[in-house]
This record gives structure tokens, C-alpha cells and sequence, in this order.
């Protein structure tokens, strides 16, 4: 990196070439000139040439063809940038990212991994003030030769060897939220049976820990935790499993002990319904924690994937991205909607200097 910049640059990954993270970027630019103004995009400049051609396909959309992209060697020239011009800082040789749309490829994952890597080692280096991911593909990470499953895995590695800790001094939590439900999970991108032997005492109380340490800078004040239980009913009173009386209870005690204001295990089939909060039905939690991937997402996913934001919790920085995946039926299209990335640029400025960080142990 040459050059230092205010800190109000957020930088803005490309995602997989080969989905709609480079028109879903070009058509939030469209649409929200102001605030994407201060966006530094990161990845080939080559594949935003090539999306600009469909999204400018578009008639609602063909004003993008008086746009330019202009590769930036400063991250004060991406400040500089007049209007109608989008910025890229360049990762890897030009022209390395234009895939066939929809089609998995190592050369893909490699361009969309470049990219996060450099906007994480950015933002720990103080130079831009947030981190805002467009989807990748976890089969072309993995084709590329990435060790890790997904973004979360993979920043929470950078941010470990920047801190020179080890992972398990670097925990993090996926929070998905919208303006009606926060939900954190347990475990993430692991096999159901996986995410089931997760469910330990150590792994609870560690979400609690990480979730009200991170919500209370957001709200500034303590949240209102729900516990979800892992079995139906949250296992009643041990009839359909015993996890919730001798690992998840116990964890929530814990927490309580520690001034966390956590509750549960409920059920959840129903915790959900009573912490989404709507204009008519205030919620009676500020966040719920769900024991795995799909128990926490579906519900946030149900209620509209165009406005939900996925945070990476528990780093020592701030990273959000839309809540759906690279679409590859709509990749070259031009026709993918941005709501969601738009949506989580807002909350990644919401956030920008909310983040302190001490490492847990584990």
C-alpha cells in the first residue's frame, strides 16, 4: 500500500468473478452514488469492465455506460475520484478474474481470495475504516487451494497472524441481522453432525462472551440476549435430549455471572418470534443465539434476504456482506439485485470505530 487516507474508505471486495459480486457492486453505485462514494473496490479491474457491459444492458440501468473504471496506486486517488468513476485497487494480474459466469474455477477462487486478503491486512493496518465483502464460492475457494471454508474462517486467520495469536485466541461469531432480528451462531460452515458436537459449554459461553461484548459498543448499552435450545422444544426437560440441561443452561448461568443478561434455552421453533422486533410487536431480545448455521439463518433469510447483513463478530475489525450467495443463475445478467450489499455498506459506516479488541481465551 502507498499513501494513508481518512479513515471514512471502506473497501469493498469483489467477490467470485464468476457470480453477481461485480454487478450487484455496479448497480449500488447506481443507486447510491452518496453513499458509496467514500468505496474502494478491491479485485480485477478487468471483471468490472466486463459486468459494466451487463448491467449497462439493462435499460434501468444502461446510464452505467458513462461510468469508468479507473485503477487507483493510492488510497487517496479512491478518495479524489470525481463522480461517475469507479475506483479499483488491482489484486493479481489483470484480467485473471473474467470467468465464464457460473462456472466454478480455481482461477476464480484464487481472485476473489486475493481480494479479502488484502482488504483485511487494509483495515488492520488502520488504512480503511471497514470491510465489505460481496459473496464468494466456497468450492472455487476451495479449488484455489484456500484453506478455509468462507470469508469468516479466512479473516479471522489474517486478523490472528496480524495480532501474531492463534486462532483459538482469535474467536469470532457470524452474526445475520436486519432491522427486525440479530441472530449469532455457535458454529458456522461445519457438517450438521459437526455443528452438534460444537454445541459444548466452552463454544456457548464464548458466543455469549463475543455477542455481548460486541452488541453492547453497537447499542451502547448492555443487549438483551435469548438462548435458542438445539433439540425440539429446547429438549423438554430432557425427554428429547439432555444438551440443553447439561451443557447449554449452564453456559447461560455462566454468562449471567459474568453481567451478561442472557436467557434460555427456549425453544426454538418459537425464540425467534418473540425477539423480532417490528414497529407494532417490540422485541423482547436484542439478539438470539442459535446453536447452528441453518437454526439462525433461516429465519433472518425468511424475512427478506434483500435486507439482511452478515458481521463477522469478535474481530478487530469491521466486516459485513450481503446475506445471499453468488447466484450463479443471474451471473451476466445484470438483472441481480443490490439491497443487501447496499445494506450492509450502511451498517458497515454504522459500525466504522466501534471495535476494541482483546483476545479471548478460549
Amino acid at each position: 500500500m502507498t499513501g494513508t487516507t481518512p479513515l471514512s474508505l471502506l473497501a469493498l471486495t469483489q467477490g467470485e468473478p464468476a457470480g453477481i459480486g461485480p454487478e450487484i457492486i455496479w448497480q449500488a453505485f447506481l443507486r447510491e452514488p452518496l453513499l458509496m462514494r467514500a468505496c474502494l473496490v478491491v479485485g480485477d479491474a478487468a471483471v468490472f469492465e466486463r459486468a459494466q457491459a451487463w448491467v449497462g444492458a439493462q435499460a434501468a440501468t444502461r446510464s452505467v455506460l458513462d461510468w469508468r473504471v479507473q485503477t487507483v496506486t493510492t488510497l487517496q486517488q479512491a478518495m479524489d475520484c470525481p463522480a461517475q468513476v469507479l475506483p479499483v485497487w488491482q489484486t493479481g494480474p489483470r484480467g485473471a478474474g473474467c470467468v465464464a459466469p457460473g462456472h466454478i474455477t480455481a482461477q476464480g477462487g484464487r481472485s476473489a481470495a486475493d481480494a479479502v486478503i488484502w482488504a483485511a491486512r487494509a483495515a488492520l493496518q488502520g488504512d480503511v475504516a471497514a470491510v465489505v465483502t460481496a459473496p464468494v464460492h466456497k468450492q472455487a475457494l476451495a479449488a484455489a487451494g484456500v484453506s478455509y471454508p468462507g470469508h469468516t474462517e479466512l479473516l479471522q486467520a489474517e486478523a490472528a497472524a496480524h495480532a501474531g495469536c492463534s486462532l483459538a485466541e482469535m474467536p469470532v461469531r457470524m452474526m445475520l441481522a436486519n432491522d427486525e432480528l440479530r441472530t449469532i451462531l455457535v458454529s458456522i460452515h461445519v457438517s450438521l453432525r459437526d455443528a452438534i458436537e460444537a454445541v459444548t459449554h466452552n463454544q456457548v459461553l464464548q458466543t455469549l462472551r463475543i455477542t455481548h461484548d460486541s452488541l453492547s459498543r453497537l447499542l451502547g448499552r448492555a443487549p438483551r440476549l435469548a438462548v435458542a435450545g438445539l433439540n425440539p422444544h429446547a429438549g423438554e426437560g430432557g425427554l428429547m435430549g439432555r444438551e440443553e440441561l447439561e451443557v447449554i443452561a449452564p453456559a447461560v448461568e455462566a454468562a449471567r455471572a459474568l453481567g451478561i443478561q442472557a436467557n434460555g434455552p427456549y425453544p426454538p421453533d418459537t425464540v425467534f418470534m418473540r425477539a423480532r422486533h417490528t414497529p407494532d410487536h417490540p422485541g423482547e431480545f436484542d439478539a438470539v443465539v442459535a446453536m447452528y448455521h441453518d437454526q439462525g439463518l433461516i429465519p433472518v433469510k425468511y424475512l427478506g434476504v434483500e435486507q439482511g447483513v452478515n458481521v463477522t463478530l469478535g474481530l478487530p475489525l469491521v466486516r459485513t456482506s450481503p446475506d445471499h450467495g453468488t447466484a450463479f443463475d443471474l451471473a451476466g445478467t445484470g438483472r441481480a439485485d443490490p439491497s443487501s450489499l447496499i445494506q450492509a455498506v450502511r451498517m458497515a459506516r454504522g459500525l466504522s470505530g466501534t471495535v476494541s479488541f482483546t483476545p479471548c481465551t478460549p
